[in-house]
């Protein structure tokens, strides 16, 4: 496999694995219902730490992530920040906003989004998939550190999102109307995408004009360009006309012998006349019961970024003259990833998180078929509580909108040429507000910046019902120091300091249903059973009661026999037993504060 090449890359190759594990805080203030860290949940802080933070309860867990990264256009003025402990990368932070003038901004986007993407890859399930938004500027570097990450044979197909519902008439060289949607699989031997409900368009398609018993169907072609050894012979129709053979360069899809099968099944179609060429009757009750997805993903079927932005603007009430985010992506395309990537149950995770369209997403789906699929949001920006909490917050309890609406109708660079031909153009503005002012309150010109445009206006005064739903709102906590455990300084709680020696042991997630602190005991993995002795109490911690003695061997080898090769790990600050005691017992002890069982998981 080809291998990418940047500045920085053997700083960030193996990076994620020195983030430091930062514990969730939960904010009840800025959440919506009951704090529970195993719900939905909104994260503000660096998503790089945030995904290290969510390792402990959902590695291999996470069904279908989707991520919308700065495209690195330019002119976004992003900041590389990641503490990567080196002179180059140090002198990269000083040096910050990344911009256009910038000579290593391709550089420094693929040094920010490698660890990344190395954990988020560790939190998809077996059956999840990897879904990112791109353009030009970063598609080729993405799809070769993609390919590095998750294996070229994971990657499912570029689909293209036609976001814009009317072209760029500013643009230089061509009007850009389509972004990319790259998709990978943990594993495309196994995973496949849901099959997406036929449209009324679709539906339509199937008539019934002979009245068949079996239902509506649809007319399929008998002829097909494939060569077919089978497939030259002559036909008679019912009105005795033979037709000789299929069309130049073509061939009868089917043998004779089953032409003739279908023909006595009335599975042929020869016309109202009985006269035509045959086709085939593809039953509306016998065909799949969805269709397979295509790779163009039209604005009509899944919105635009004019669309986005207006929806949003609605969401937030805010003025037309407010840019509240400059990229917002339509509900409808992440409800289309939805359809195609999630079960009921599924986890879905964001973590540039921007807007909280993937939030709003899950909701509706929810609400749709009465799911029940979690999200996770990580958003490391200001407007994390402002923008994407809030809007969380009205599509679950709904919102009112009274304002107005916008429509562009027409615009145009004004060049000395348009202007010689001013006449010409005033009628051509004449005849759009003549088309169109019959649906606006109001139509109106502005040039601004040399470009005119030509705007509808209609007033809005709308309720739209709230989704229903909740979530916890979290910070990340401090960071975990297990050299300076026993020091008294930052104890965490037994859930945060239990999730992450589970999951550094065993390289598998902890389910927060298992824990029960009153037993020290912390979950099952496939080859322990993890206890975890620990208070957040440094008196506790160094007195008797902390370490594992014969008695509490035998109390947790009773608890849960073993089976197999299975055995018993138990994380304390101190053993009163010998070894050869705890062997028979099938128990192992790691001593605190020290992390012996780290694990890179493939």
């Amino acid at each position: 496999m080809t291998e990418l090449l940047f500045k920085g890359k053997e700083f960030v190759y193996n990076h994620h694995l020195s983030v430091p594990y930062c514990p969730l805080v939960p904010n009840p203030k800025k959440s919506l219902g009951d704090a529970d860290l195993s719900g939905n949940l909104i994260i503000h802080g660096d998503n790089l730490v945030a995904l290290k933070a969510l390792q402990p309860h959902y590695a291999g867990k996470v069904d279908c992530i989707f991520i919308d990264p700065p495209y690195n256009t330019g002119n976004e003025s992003w900041s590389y920040s990641d503490a990567v402990n080196s002179p180059i990368m140090r002198d990269w932070f000083s040096s910050n906003p990344v911009n256009r003038d910038d000579m290593l901004r391709h550089d420094k986007w693929l040094c920010m989004m490698y660890p990344r993407l190395r954990l988020l890859r560790e939190l998809l399930s077996s059956r999840g998939s990897f879904w990112m938004t791109m353009d030009d500027n970063e598609m080729y570097r993405a799809r070769a550190i993609l390919d590095e990450i998750f294996g070229e044979q994971n990657f499912v197909a570029t689909c293209i999102w036609h976001k814009m519902d009317s072209p760029k008439n500013t643009a230089i060289h061509f009007s850009e109307d389509h972004d990319y949607l790259v998709v990978y699989a943990r594993d495309a031997a196994i995973w496949r995408p849901n099959l997406l409900d036929r449209s009324e368009e679709m539906l339509a398609r199937y008539q019934n004009p002979d009245s068949d018993p079996r239902g509506p169907w649809l007319l399929s072609d008998l002829a097909a360009r494939n060569p077919y050894s089978a497939g030259l012979y002559s036909i008679k129709t019912r009105t005795g006309r033979v037709i000789k053979g299929p069309p130049a360069g073509s061939f009868w899809r089917v043998s004779k012998e089953r032409f003739e099968r279908l023909d006595a099944d009335n599975r042929i179609w020869w016309g109202e006349t009985g006269d035509n060429r045959p086709g085939i009757k593809r039953f509306l009750s016998e065909v799949k019961q969805g269709v397979v997805p295509q790779t163009l993903w039209r604005w009509k079927d899944v919105g635009s970024t004019r669309n986005a932005k207006q929806h949003l603007s609605e969401i937030m009430a805010a003025g037309q003259d407010r840019d509240l985010f400059v990229t917002p992506k339509p509900v409808g395309l992440i409800e289309r990833i939805l359809d195609l990537a999630t079960e009921s149950d599924s986890i879905v995770l964001d973590s540039f998180a921007g807007s909280g369209t993937t939030a709003h997403s899950v909701l509706l789906a929810n609400k749709v078929d009465n799911g029940d699929r979690k999200f996770i949001l990580v958003e490391g920006e200001d407007y994390a509580d402002t923008l994407t909490a809030e809007r969380v917050r009205r599509v679950i309890a709904g919102y009112s909108f009274e304002g107005t609406q916008s429509e562009e109708l027409y615009k145009e660079t004004l060049t000395y040429t348009s202007l010689r031909n001013a006449d010409k153009l005033l009628k051509h503005l004449e005849s759009i507000e003549n088309l169109e002012g019959h649906r606006f309150d109001a139509i109106n010109r502005k040039v601004s910046d040399g470009v005119l445009v030509v705007t509808g206006e209609r007033k809005v005064k709308k309720k739209t019902e709230g989704l229903g739903g909740a979530f916890t709102y979290c910070a990340l906590g401090e960071p975990l120091d297990m050299d300076k455990l026993l020091t008294g300084k930052r104890l965490p709680s037994y859930a945060a300091l239990g999730a992450w020696l589970f999951h550094t042991a065993t390289g598998e997630a902890l389910k927060r249903t298992d824990i029960d602190e009153s037993k020290w005991y912390l979950g099952e993995s496939a080859g322990y059973y993890v206890w975890l002795v620990y208070r957040a109490d440094l008196e506790f911690l160094k007195s008797r009661d902390a370490a594992l003695t014969l008695a509490m061997a035998e109390t947790i080898a009773k608890a849960r026999p073993v089976q197999g090769d299975k055995s018993h790990l138990v994380f304390s600050p101190a053993k009163y037993v010998p070894n050869k005691l705890l062997l028979p017992l099938h128990v192992e002890h790691a001593p605190l504060p020290f992390a012996l069982y780290r694990v890179e998981k493939s």
